[in-house]
């Protein structure tokens, strides 16, 4: 199958900016899998499923990716799924810390796989799930920062 990479995150919801760096990584990688995280430590707005068919339904088009769940250590799924490399997006100087140590821990437990850093295009470098939330249950607009069917649940969940 070639190279393997996997971009793993709650995406709640998949936002524009995580479509880009996934459409960024598909030109570098044969494969990628959007891993989509069913974390403990977080509550999030949409079920893992919910999440998973919308991000099916953004990333629409872009033919080397798949899109799944996981609920075990990442590297363990990495393995699993024969990737080698774990995508993650840096936005600003402040992910950095965080994605620092999540890259350091994860290569002391699998000192194979490799993690590499994207950054998104300059105008979705604000860009988080939880602004595109907060905007969305006070009411405001959030077209331009998800894709249209996206939108469409984050109304229908805050009414």
């Amino acid at each position: 199958m070639g190279k393997i990479a996997i971009y793993p995150g709650t995406f709640d919801p998949l936002t524009n900016g995580h479509s880009d760096l996934v459409q960024r990584a598909a030109r570098l990688f044969d494969h990628i899998i959007v891993a989509v995280a069913t974390n403990p430590g977080k509550t999030p707005q949409f079920s893992a499923n919910e999440r998973i068919k919308l991000a099916q339904i953004a990333l629409n088009g872009i033919n080397n990716i798949e899109v799944c769940g996981f609920d075990q250590l990442l590297v363990d799924f990495a393995r699993e799924k024969q990737a080698s490399v774990i995508i993650r997006g840096l936005r600003a100087v402040s992910d950095f810390e965080y994605e620092f140590q999540l890259a350091g821990m994860n290569r002391k437990l699998a000192a194979d796989i490799e993690t590499l850093f994207l950054m998104p295009a300059e105008k979705y470098s604000y860009l988080s799930s939880s602004l595109v939330r907060e905007i969305s249950s006070l009411g405001g607009d959030v077209s331009e920062f998800v894709h249209p069917r996206i939108e469409t649940a984050l109304c229908d969940k805050m009414r």
